[in-house]
C-alpha cells in the first residue's frame, strides 16, 4: 500500500459490517466499489417511528447490539446472500426473522424495522481508515489500551513509521498495491466521534471516559473518512 512515491505501511485488518452497529466480518480481501466496501453496512435496523435524518438503531440506543455477530452466507455475493445473526446468548436468527426485530425492539423500548440500502447506511462517507498507532495514542492518553474495534474502521493500517498516525495523512491518497491501476482511497476528513467509542466492543460496557479522552486529547477526531479514488480489491498484507 503506497501513496506515490514512498511506501507508507501495511494493511493489517479489513472489516466489513453487514449490519450497522453489529460486529464486523473480518476479511482477507475486500472489493472496493465507488460506494465503499462491497456489502458494508448494507443493512440497518431503524426506529420505525423516527422520521429524522438519523433513524438508525445503533449501539448508542442498545449497547448489546455490538455483540451481535452478522455474516453473509455467501461472502462473495453480499447483495443477494442471506445474512445470519448470532445474538450474545447464542441464539441464531436469519436477519429478516421478525423475532430478531422484536427482540431488538424490546431492548430499545420502541418498534424497529429492518432496512436494506444498496449504498450502505454510512453516517458520512463510505470508507474509514485507522492507523494502529492512532489507537495506541488514544490508549496512551487514556492511561490504558482501548483497542481497535471500538472505532469500527473498515481498513486498519500499521504504519512503517511508528511515530506516524492517520492524522498526518489527511488530503493524501492511499494506493493499495504497486499496479498502475491499484485501488485507492482519498483521505478527506478526520472522523468526528460519538458515544459509540465509549462502548467496549467485547463486553458492550459503556465507559464515557474514553470519549472524554478523545475529545480532550484529539479534538474529538480519530481515524479518517475516505472517498474512493479508484475501485478494486484491497488485501490484508
Amino acid at each position: 500500500m503506497r501513496p506515490d512515491p514512498a511506501a507508507l505501511g501495511t494493511v493489517v485488518a479489513l472489516n466489513r459490517y453487514p449490519v450497522k452497529s453489529m460486529q464486523a466480518e473480518l476479511l482477507q480481501a475486500a472489493e472496493l466499489f465507488w460506494t465503499g466496501l462491497h456489502g458494508d453496512r448494507q443493512y440497518a435496523f431503524v426506529k420505525a417511528d423516527n422520521t429524522s435524518a438519523f433513524p438508525w438503531l445503533t449501539g448508542r440506543d442498545v449497547p448489546e447490539l455490538v455483540l451481535h455477530r452478522a455474516h453473509y452466507a455467501d461472502p462473495d455475493d453480499p447483495r443477494r446472500a442471506r445474512v445470519q445473526v448470532t445474538a450474545p446468548d447464542g441464539t441464531v436468527f436469519d436477519l429478516a426473522d421478525p423475532a430478531l426485530a422484536a427482540r431488538l425492539a424490546a431492548a430499545a423500548g420502541h418498534p424497529v424495522r429492518l432496512l436494506q440500502t444498496a449504498r450502505g447506511a454510512h453516517d458520512a462517507m463510505p470508507v474509514s481508515v485507522l492507523a494502529t498507532t492512532t489507537a495506541d495514542a488514544v490508549g496512551h492518553a487514556h492511561g490504558t489500551p482501548v483497542g481497535l474495534a471500538r472505532f469500527r474502521a473498515n481498513v486498519v493500517v500499521k504504519p512503517d513509521d511508528p511515530d506516524a498516525t492517520d492524522a498526518g495523512w489527511c488530503g493524501q491518497t492511499l494506493l493499495f498495491g504497486d499496479d498502475p491501476d491499484a485501488p485507492g482511497l482519498r483521505l478527506d476528513w478526520a472522523v468526528p466521534r460519538c458515544a459509540m467509542v465509549a462502548i467496549n466492543a467485547e463486553t458492550a460496557a459503556r465507559d464515557p471516559a474514553v470519549l472524554r479522552t478523545v475529545v480532550r486529547a484529539f479534538g474529538n477526531r480519530v481515524g479518517m473518512y475516505c472517498a474512493v479514488h479508484r475501485p478494486g480489491v484491497i488485501r490484508v498484507g
